[in-house]
């Protein structure tokens, strides 16, 4: 099962960079975790004054909203790929997350999707995004 890691940040936090300390403890975690064949992608986040919001409202034209998202309550500020057993594999990985600066912060875990979890996936349509993933990966 693959996992979608989030990694929240809040208007405080927002663009502010990570101390020396906090960059070299998540390298080690990064490098545990791809020693035991979980990290298959993570990133750090721009600030969201870089980012950009596109809003669609039924069938207007999409609206673009620029950053910074100071009213937004729920910032991501950088992500985890990872591939686990299940669900509680996953978290316990996540519970040993670096936080040497002790502060508050939320990470939300959410499973990744797979073709065969959609009801209404057709053949056809299983066929091509089978094919995009190996293209998308160099496979083909």
């Amino acid at each position: 099962m693959r996992f979608m890691v989030i990694v929240k940040t809040n208007e405080d936090t927002d663009g502010k960079a990570p101390s020396a300390e906090l960059l070299a403890e998540m390298g080690k975690f990064n490098e545990e975790m791809v020693k035991a064949g979980i990290l298959l992608a993570g990133e750090g986040l721009a600030p969201s004054a870089e980012g950009a919001r596109v809003v669609f409202d039924g069938k207007e034209s999409p609206k673009v909203v620029d950053g910074p998202f100071t009213e937004s309550k729920e910032l991501v500020g950088g992500f985890w790929i990872l591939q686990c057993r299940d669900r509680d594999e996953c978290i316990e990985w996540i519970k040993r997350m670096p936080n040497p600066e002790g502060e508050h912060g939320e990470v939300e875990i959410r499973r990744v999707a797979e073709a065969s979890d959609f009801e209404n996936m057709t053949p056809e349509v299983a066929e091509l995004e089978g094919r995009l993933r190996a293209q998308s990966a160099g496979e083909a």
